[in-house]
């Protein structure tokens, strides 16, 4: 806890660091913010037509599906992959002032939460559109969902940036894991088209179950998610956030040394 207040007294010297992240990434482009946009709605669109060729889908049930799952792997993976980079990044900045290590990987993960947040707005807007407003009370339940994914976000850069560190491949490493990772999470296909394929209990051990579950539920279905999935998606995003703190404790007087 103290560690968080002593993150928190500097919220101004991380927050400009994201201001300044997301001014270099759109300076100049035509869109901005719409090109993190873009890229999930053309992957949508694109993969919903292969799957339609193949089987016949309903593009009310499966397009926001598709969408949805998109939005949240792409913050998956910009905590992860990006995060490898983020001790890197700061390198002049832990140089110079003893600050907290885990301010930098809370730059990436406020960064993937910017797009992640625009992304959801899409999703409820296109679900809006085909599947009617999900309602008051299951748009308040996405809260403790955000809290509760980008609690393990911020894990997810603070693991790949250690790691990155000692062993400068974990980029490259982690961009084959997620792209194994996205086949094997329920993100261009259902739970149903699995079914009869594979145990339910196997799947549901993909860690990525319940973060897409705590966003699919009030966005598709228009209700609050089970406690199940929440009690889930908090326990693995604990145990990732407590990896990370060890690991972070650990490396505050150290890390500099190998950068």
């Amino acid at each position: 806890m103290t560690h968080l207040t002593t993150v928190w007294k500097y919220r101004h010297f991380w927050l400009s660091l994201v201001r300044m992240d997301l001014r270099t990434r759109y300076r100049r482009s035509l869109l901005g913010v719409g090109w993190s946009l873009l890229q999930p709605l053309v992957m949508t669109c694109v993969l919903f037509v292969v799957f339609q060729l193949m089987r016949d889908l309903d593009y009310r049930e499966y397009v926001p599906h598709l969408l949805s799952g998109l939005v949240c792997w792409n913050f998956l993976v910009n905590c992860g992959v990006q995060g490898c980079q983020c001790f890197f990044l700061g390198e002049s900045y832990i140089r110079q002032c003893p600050l907290p290590l885990a301010v930098y990987p809370l730059r990436t993960a406020i960064g993937a939460l910017f797009h992640l947040t625009m992304g959801l707005v899409v999703v409820t807007c296109l679900c809006t559109i085909l599947r009617g407003f999900p309602g008051v009370p299951a748009m308040l339940s996405l809260l403790p969902s955000l809290v509760i994914l980008f609690l393990f976000g911020w894990s997810l850069a603070v693991l790949g940036g250690s790691a990155n560190v000692f062993f400068q491949d974990t980029q490259h490493l982690a961009e084959v894991g997620f792209q194994i990772g996205f086949y094997l999470s329920p993100i261009i296909w259902t739970m149903d088209m699995a079914s009869g394929k594979a145990p339910h209990w196997l799947l549901q051990l993909n860690p990525v179950v319940p973060f897409l579950a705590l966003v699919r539920y009030p966005l598709l279905n228009g209700t609050v998610p089970p406690m199940g999935a929440y009690c889930y998606g908090l326990f693995i995003a604990l145990a990732a956030a407590t990896t990370a703190a060890i690991l972070l404790g650990r490396l505050q007087k150290r890390l500099i040394f190998y950068l």
